[in-house]
């Protein structure tokens, strides 16, 4: 493999006699850690009218190179609650004021002719379940202090009251119109990027959270709305915000036993053969940065749990180890830098794996070990 852009796939066996100096990253099952849900992208306006421009053959290939077995298999999709900054006009599902029983609550073309049947297609594409999470960017302007869907604004009164209650109202009903067109989701987060909504002169839509506020919003509201609800079981995560901001939102937000009841979760954003007497064979894909993700989404698939992978020295390459549900053990291998790099992986169930890592590059290790 080179750098201009191409992927390489090897394979080999695992020696069980090999003796190596130098750089050895022990793969080590009984370091647990967390367990993987999965990787994937969202289906924002801007990506449905994109995919939507293309002829039906070309959104087909597209839609299969991401989510069929042939693709990079992704398994999870964002979806915006209305209009985010991906969109081309600003809009909310119920912009009528004063509705706060939500009677002219409706779903958009948007959602109707772009986002559903595009779901639709990746879910019908893909062999693996795909999980569906949503996110709002801003309430109806009517709902809120600053009668705007950008800049600094909160909801207006305090959690508990009529405007956090028909809030809460309108996740309910989001979730029920998506399943009116048989799409059910696995998860949602309680406001995206709620620091966001607290600043002033912020240039599209959003909406402000303190970390108290979303406490007392999720335990006042939108909890026993979604455990009142036929979508009791769809996961709620906080924060959806910047990685500085933990674990303090964390802490605040969890501060309130009975907040626990309802939450699931941090959000953050990120943009073979048998055993037996037979040889233990490894593979090894090589790919360029831009396809990274694929390292993880390909061959990480839901359900994976992440073990350790201990270094014997100090190196410059970035790896992770995981063991899957199928019982095969993954490691991927980072090389930013401007250098090649030769290490080894040991095994100790089935051996060492001779490596070389090309300089910027990422690499995933497959072997059977179960």
């Amino acid at each position: 493999m080179t750098r201009s852009g191409r992927v390489g796939r090897w394979a080999g066996a695992l020696n069980d006699s090999l003796v190596l100096l130098g750089l050895q990253l022990t793969f080590e099952v009984k370091k647990i850690y967390q367990q993987m849900k999965g990787f994937g992208g969202a289906i924002t306006d801007a990506a449905a009218i994109n995919i939507l421009s293309l002829s039906a053959g070309s959104q087909e290939n597209l839609l299969r190179s991401y989510f069929s077995e042939e693709g990079i298999e992704y398994n999870i999709i964002r979806v915006p609650m209305a209009s985010c900054d991906f969109s081309t006009r600003v809009y909310t599902y119920d912009d009528h004021p004063g509705d706060l029983d939500l009677q002219y609550f409706s779903l958009t073309e948007e959602d109707t002719k772009m986002k559903i049947p595009i779901i639709k297609v990746a879910k019908a594409l893909s062999k693996r379940p795909v999980s569906l999470f949503a996110s709002p960017w801003t309430a109806p302007p009517w709902m809120k202090m600053s009668n705007s869907t950008i800049g600094k604004g909160t909801l207006k009164g305090q959690p508990g009251g009529v405007y956090y209650k028909s809030w809460a109202k309108y996740f309910i009903r989001f979730l029920d119109e998506y399943a009116k067109h048989n799409l059910t989701f696995w998860a949602l987060t309680a406001q995206n990027e709620p620091t966001t909504g607290m600043l002033t002169d912020y240039s599209f839509q959003c909406m402000g959270f303190t970390a108290e506020m979303q406490r007392d919003f999720i335990v006042l509201d939108l909890g026993p709305a979604l455990r009142n609800s036929s979508h009791k079981d769809v996961q709620l995560m906080i924060l959806d915000d910047q990685r500085l901001l933990l674990p303090y939102w964390a802490k605040v937000v969890l501060s309130d036993v009975h907040v626990a009841e309802y939450v699931h979760g941090i959000a953050r954003p990120a943009l073979d053969t048998c055993h037996g007497n037979t040889q233990y064979n490894w593979e090894v894909g090589n790919e360029v940065p831009c396809t990274a993700m694929t390292s993880f989404s390909k061959f990480v698939p839901e359900g994976s749990q992440r073990v350790g992978l201990d270094p014997n020295a100090a190196t410059e390459l970035e790896s992770v180890a995981f063991l899957r549900p199928d019982g095969c053990a993954v490691i991927n291998i980072l090389n930013w830098s401007q250098k090649d790099i030769d290490f080894a992986i040991w095994d100790p169930e089935h051996g060492f794996i001779k490596a070389h890592s090309p300089a910027e590059s990422i690499q995933s290790y497959l072997w059977k070990w179960q």
